[in-house]
Parts: structure tokens; C-alpha cells; sequence
């Protein structure tokens, strides 16, 4: 009988070369695994909270979520190879439906960033859910300066400017106009306190004296009794620390009860869309500071010109930081290689913010957007020479004046303590 083959296990024999290149294919392998973008869910998602159909849809709401959406097609709709999304949702300006919203995003939507429109209690609510979630939050609506003073945190981002940036602004200017005497009519929740409060601070700075205010109601319907009050106090002044529809019904009726002949108005917050909708008759002459103009320049107008392609009107300063919000987020993505909120901030208070918004912004250890802001008046209608034409630049105040100092902050991260 033929004796059976044997049968042996193959056997590979490996020099110590073959060993030494096998390891560095697989220590290669493990570099290029690590080097893959870490971004959470291969999307990077960017959630807008706003006011989309009440007092403060019009100079932010809808506008908010198209000035986002340019900021994305000018990323290419992508970044380090992810695909970017935008969601929206309409809070009414309801603190507690704007936290159960971020919330929600964070937990279940992989949202990795909300722009946060107004109002002030809305973007504080959401700011306290993104510190927990450890989410980057970015305020391109609410003014109220807790935001990067005692309720700072290492993930909020305050975009626009602030309560302390607009009363240095507007209320200097108008005390050294011979505006010494003031009564203000503000809304009765954070954005108002703050406002009246920084403002009051530059009054008495200035010389000044407060005679007197009242509170109202968020989307007041009668301002009536509020004004009669403001009118008999003799007042120079009458300080508007309210926003949006609350501002437009304000004028209106000061203008309907004789206010506007015997107090100068100050529009604390004011914006374009505001001025649109009242009109240069009833609006000119109105002091206001401003974070951004649509014909400021080239860049400017450009920009502005897309966006009334898609929104119908020209865009406020609100818009417009929300559009540069979202951009310089993108930016600092692709330089991260993440959307790890952590490192992403790291680079967001590294890089120089550039962009049709601002030449020389950049963001502050307490989270505060530095920027130059500038004091306008509104046009009369002969001054007016084209559509949307209505404010005329004063003066430029420098970022370094127009916010709150390290030395007068309560912000624990940034001071210490």
C-alpha cells in the first residue's frame, strides 16, 4: 500500500524586516484611524432658537434660520467631510419652552450648537441647558450682559452686543446732548432690568438724574396710562428699555399722546426692521447703537443683497451676527477637526473673526464677541435717498470702550474667584 502524504500546517516564516514593516502599516492604519474627524453622529448639526412669529419675529425669527442657512452654502454644505444641518424651532419667547427645546436637541437630536435669537430669558434659559450638556451655545438675540458677566460659562458666546455696550452708547451720546433728565418705560422681565439699569449707571456718570420708570407687560397692548406717567414726571428723556413690537407700540403711542413733542426718544434697542415698520416720519432724529448697517460697505451690501433675495427685506444686525456666528462655528470645525465642544471653543477664541460682520472681531475669555459698535441717527424722509436708506453713522465706538472691562466683570472663569 502507497504510505499516506503527511499533512503539516503551513507556516509562514516573517524576518525581522517583514516584522518591522508590518508594524508600521499597522501603527499607519492606527494613525489614520485616529487622524478621522471626531464628529458625533458623521453630522454637524446646528439647532436656531428665535422668536418666529411674535413681537421679535421681525428683526430675528424666520431671518435668523435663512442668515444660518447662507452661512452653511458659504461652507460649501459641508465641513471635513461631514454634512452640515440646520433645524429651527419658534419658542414664542417662552423661557421654559426654549430650555425643554435645547434640551431635547441635546439628548435625542445631536444638535451640537444652538444660535439662540431673542429674548434675553430665552437665551439665559438655554444657555444653563447647554453648560449642563456641555453644548456650545451662541446668543445672537438677547442682550442681557449676565449672559457673559455672572452667568457666564465655558460654552457661551455672546455675539451681538449687550446692555452695557448699548446704554454706553446711546445714553452718552444723548447726556452730553443735553439729555440730563430721564424716565424709562421698560419691559418687565431680565432684558428690561438690565437695560434701564446700565443705562441708568451712564446717566448719573454723565451728570444726570433719573426722574422715574414704569414696567410693562411683555407684548403690552395699551401703553397709554404708561406714557401719561412718563410724560408728567418732566422728563427730558424717555428711555425705551423694550424691543421689537413692545418698541414700535411704544413710539406709536408716544407719538398719539403728544410724548414725542415734549420728551426726546431714546430707542435703547432699536432696529432697522423696527424703523421700517414706523416709518422716518415718527422714527428720525432717534439716537440708536448699532452692531452692523446693511450699507456700511461693499461687503455689506453684497451680503445684504442675498439675503433680501430670500427674506424679501433687508437683514438687521441681528441677522447678520447670526450669519457670522454660524460661519466662524464652521470655520472653527474644520481648523478642531471636531465638533468637540471643548476643543472647538478653544479655537473659536483663537481665531480672528473676519467676515462681512466685522474686520477685527474676536472672542474674550468670558465669552464676549469684541467688536467695534457704531452710534446712528435715523434719516429724515429728505434725507432718505433709496429703499432701506435710513440710518446715518456718528460715530464709531471701539469694542475695547463699548464693553464691560476684566476689572468690572463678575464673570468667575475670566476674574477668578
Amino acid at each position: 500500500m502507497p504510505t499516506p502524504k503527511k499533512r503539516f500546517a503551513r507556516r509562514e516564516s516573517f524576518s525581522p524586516g517583514c516584522l518591522t514593516g508590518l508594524a508600521l502599516i499597522l501603527s499607519a492604519w492606527g494613525s489614520a484611524a485616529t487622524a478621522q474627524p471626531k464628529v458625533s453622529d458623521d453630522v454637524i448639526r446646528i439647532g436656531v432658537q428665535a422668536d418666529m412669529s411674535g413681537l421679535y419675529s421681525d428683526m430675528g425669527g424666520p431671518g435668523i434660520t435663512e442668515a444660518v442657512k447662507l452661512a452653511v452654502a458659504d461652507a460649501g454644505g459641508t465641513v471635513i467631510g461631514k454634512k452640515i444641518e440646520v433645524i429651527a424651532s419658534n419658542h414664542s419667547a417662552k423661557a421654559d419652552a426654549a430650555a425643554t427645546r435645547a434640551r431635547e436637541w441635546f439628548d435625542t437630536q445631536g444638535v451640537d450648537m444652538i444660535i439662540s435669537g431673542p429674548s434675553s430669558g430665552t437665551s439665559l434659559a438655554i444657555a444653563k441647558v447647554a453648560t449642563e450638556k456641555k453644548k456650545i451655545v451662541m446668543v445672537t438675540g438677547g442682550v442681557a450682559a449676565q449672559l457673559t458677566n455672572e452667568e457666564c460659562s465655558p460654552y457661551i458666546i455672546h455675539y451681538l452686543y449687550d446692555t452695557v455696550a448699548l446704554a454706553r452708547g446711546t445714553a452718552s451720546a444723548m447726556s452730553k446732548q443735553g439729555g440730563k433728565s430721564w424716565y424709562f418705560l421698560t419691559v418687565d422681565y431680565a432684558f428690561g432690568d438690565s437695560l434701564e439699569r446700565q443705562t441708568a449707571q451712564v446717566v448719573k456718570a454723565n451728570g444726570g438724574k433719573v426722574m422715574g420708570s414704569v414696567r410693562h407687560p411683555l407684548s403690552a397692548s395699551d401703553f397709554s396710562s404708561f406714557l401719561l406717567q412718563a410724560k408728567a414726571s418732566g422728563a427730558q428723556v424717555l428711555g425705551l428699555a423694550n424691543g421689537g413690537g413692545d418698541t414700535i407700540n411704544s413710539i406709536k403711542a408716544a407719538n398719539e399722546f403728544g410724548v414725542s413733542q415734549s420728551m426726546k426718544i431714546a430707542g435703547l434697542m432699536l432696529f432697522l426692521t423696527d424703523v421700517h415698520s414706523l416709518g422716518l416720519k415718527l422714527t428720525q432724529g432717534i439716537n440708536l447703537t448699532e452692531a452692523w448697517y446693511w450699507d456700511s460697505n461693499d461687503k455689506t451690501r453684497a451680503w445684504s443683497q442675498r439675503f433680501q433675495g430670500k427674506m424679501r427685506k433687508m437683514p438687521t444686525s441681528m441677522q447678520a451676527a447670526s450669519y457670522s456666528a454660524a460661519l466662524q462655528y464652521l470655520l472653527a470645525v474644520k481648523a478642531a477637526g471636531t465638533d468637540q465642544s471643548e476643543q472647538v471653543m478653544a479655537q473659536l477664541k483663537k481665531q480672528k473673526i473676519d467676515d462681512m460682520y466685522t474686520a477685527d472681531g474676536f472672542i474674550r475669555e468670558d465669552g464676549r464677541m469684541v467688536h467695534d459698535l457704531r452710534l446712528m441717527a435715523v434719516k429724515s424722509p429728505a434725507e432718505s435717498k433709496k429703499p432701506w436708506d435710513y440710518y446715518k453713522e456718528l460715530q464709531v465706538i471701539p469694542g475695547s470702550q463699548a464693553f464691560a472691562s476684566k476689572a468690572e466683570s463678575k464673570c468667575k472663569s475670566w476674574v477668578g474667584g
